[in-house]
C-alpha cells in the first residue's frame, strides 16, 4: 500500500515541483489548495489543471478568506511593489500575508491526520525568496514538532514529517529539478499582480525571481511576458 502525502499546491512553480517530487517518490497524492482571498487567483485555476495532470487521489480547495484581516498587498488594497532589487527583497515586504504558512500547514495537518497520511509537502524556499519569516527552516522544524505534539496521530501513531525538498535550493536549481521531472512550467502561475488575462506582470518580486531562475540555467520561461 502506498504511503499517503498531502501536498500544499498553490499552482505556482515551487508547489508544482513539490507535487512532481512526491509523485516520483510514489506517494499517494492528496493536493490541498487554499483560496485565501488572494488577488492572484489565476493560481487556483492552474492548481486544478496541475492536480488533474498528476492524477491526484483527491484535490481539495478550501476557502479561507484571509482578506477579511487584510494587512498584505496580496489580500488588501495595497499596491504590489515592483522593480525591487534583490537587496530590497531581503526585507519582509508588504506581500507577506500574516501567518499564512502557519495557517496553511495547520489545515494540511488536519487533513493529513484524517487521512492517516504522515507526510506533508510544502514548497517553501529560504534562498531565493522575498524575506518571508515562514519560509525559514527553523519555522518548519518548529511546526513539525508542534504537529507531533498536538495531534492524536503524532502522539499515538507514526511521527508526522513536513517535507521541504526545495528549502535550500536556488530558484534556478528548483527549475532544473522540475525540468528533470518533466514539469510543464507553462501551466504554473507565479505573478503577484497578473494582468486580466492571467499573464504575469514581469515586475513583481515573484516574476523577477522566476525570470532570474530560468535565466540562470539558460532556459526560457514558457510563460508570456509582455515587457
Amino acid at each position: 500500500m502506498k504511503k499517503r502525502a498531502v501536498i500544499l499546491l498553490s499552482g505556482g512553480l515551487d508547489s508544482t515541483t513539490c507535487l512532481a517530487l512526491a509523485n516520483k517518490e510514489s506517494f499517494e497524492l492528496f493536493a490541498l489548495t487554499i483560496n485565501y482571498g488572494q488577488r492572484h487567483d489565476f493560481e487556483l485555476k492552474a492548481s486544478k489543471i496541475i492536480a488533474n495532470l498528476y492524477n491526484v487521489k483527491k484535490h481539495s480547495i478550501l476557502n479561507i478568506n484571509l482578506a477579511k484581516f487584510g494587512g498584505s498587498a496580496l489580500t488588501d488594497d495595497i499596491e504590489v511593489p515592483k522593480n525591487r532589487s534583490e537587496n530590497e527583497m531581503s526585507n519582509i515586504p508588504v506581500t507577506y500575508v500574516p501567518a499564512r504558512n502557519t495557517v496553511f500547514l495547520s489545515l494540511a495537518l488536519a487533513w493529513a491526520e484524517s487521512l492517516k497520511a504522515y507526510n506533508i509537502f510544502i514548497g517553501v524556499n529560504s534562498l531565493d525568496y522575498s524575506g518571508y519569516p515562514d519560509c525559514r527552516p527553523e519555522f518548519i522544524k518548529s511546526f513539525e514538532k508542534t504537529a507531533n505534539l498536538a495531534t492524536k496521530i503524532g502522539v499515538e501513531g507514526e511521527k508526522m514529517s513536513i517535507h521541504t525538498p526545495l528549502i535550500n535550493l536556488t530558484k534556478g536549481e528548483i527549475i532544473k529539478l522540475g525540468i528533470s521531472l518533466g514539469v510543464n512550467y507553462g501551466l504554473t502561475s507565479t505573478c503577484y499582480d497578473p494582468k486580466e488575462n492571467g499573464d504575469p506582470c514581469g515586475f513583481c518580486d515573484a516574476c523577477i525571481l522566476r525570470v532570474k531562475g530560468f535565466h540562470s540555467i539558460s532556459e526560457k520561461d514558457p510563460l508570456r511576458y509582455n515587457n
